[in-house]
């Protein structure tokens, strides 16, 4: 009872944030206002964030309460493959996200110059790209899951609760989690130095400005100081929450029996960042903000500013 308190709530939180940052991106295609590159990737990240709350979060709550016969044979394969797929791309477009960032607002004189003007022309391939690659790679999952239920004979299964995997010889397990976990590391990385170099900018131009600010004695912080505490908030959370996520990942992958405790840690590590981010986002994102200021200011009045 109490996991699937904690699933629901994490479900329920998540699917109203995600849609709430996806119904404030349509109000601002519908009142034709111009978008950010960078809003393109936000909305594969909400995306991919909706796929895993409902392919995780939805069933994980429901079985916890009884429902389990949703675990069936179709039921394992598609909500494994679905949520590998979403969590995957969750990761990739996360990252992406943030080497966009690093790639504009960097100096014209630096080496990333040339790229500032080909970076928006690669979003659409490198998404795409990310995609296809997440399709490819949790394939596995349709291929050796199946259900408890369905499946009489688990003498050669791998226990994972309601659903049951195909067991093979350590050695191939360690190929799969490898497999797996690879472009999870590969992501991690990337979004730590593109990251670093964000804060690196940051603060070589507050240097350089610095000169004009001594004569500031306004106590608010600089624009660079609250720009580097958005990107460590978002970084620290996502790299805090997927570095536990791929690692109950793989040990999930080279456990034979893993326990009730690993499979529903993993699973509750796993709803944490597709159920976060999208407040995170809101919270760090000036248009969002204005636009909430402007809703909340404006819910006595039955006319809209069209102006944000």
């Amino acid at each position: 009872m109490a996991v699937g308190i904690i699933f629901s709530l994490q479900t329920t939180f998540g699917i109203l944030g995600n849609f709430s940052l996806l119904y404030h991106y349509l109000f601002l295609y519908l009142t034709g206002c111009r978008l950010r590159s960078t809003d393109l990737i936000i909305k594969n990240v909400i995306a991919a964030n909706l796929l895993v709350l409902f392919s995780m979060g939805i069933p994980h709550a429901l079985s916890s309460f009884g429902w389990y016969q949703i675990f069936d044979y179709f039921g394992c394969k598609t909500f494994y493959y679905v949520c590998g797929v979403g969590r995957g791309m969750s990761i990739s477009t996360t990252c992406l996200l943030s080497v966009f960032q690093a790639i504009m607002i960097s100096p014209n004189n630096s080496r990333w110059a040339e790229l500032k003007v080909k970076a928006p022309r690669c979003i659409v391939p490198s998404i795409l790209l990310c995609w296809i690659l997440q399709v490819l790679v949790n394939v596995v999952f349709p291929m050796f899951m199946t259900s408890n239920w369905s499946n009489k004979n688990i003498t050669n299964q791998k226990d994972f609760g309601y659903c049951s995997a195909v067991q093979h010889d350590k050695i191939r397990d360690f190929l799969y989690a490898a497999l797996l976990s690879s472009p999870d590391v590969f992501c991690l990385g990337l979004m730590l130095w593109s990251s670093s170099s964000m804060v690196f900018i940051l603060y070589r131009h507050k240097q350089r400005v610095q000169h004009l600010r001594r004569t500031n004695v306004s106590s608010r912080s600089s624009p660079e100081s609250r720009a580097t505490k958005t990107i460590l908030l978002l970084v620290s959370t996502f790299v805090y929450f997927y570095t536990l996520s791929s690692i109950f990942r793989v040990c999930l992958a080279l456990f034979n029996s893993p326990n009730w405790f690993l499979l529903n840690t993993n699973s509750g590590i796993t709803l944490c960042f597709p159920t976060l981010s999208p407040f995170l986002f809101m919270s760090c994102d000036s248009s969002v903000s204005k636009f909430c200021f402007t809703w909340i200011r404006n819910t006595k009045s039955p006319n809209i500013i069209r102006n944000m």
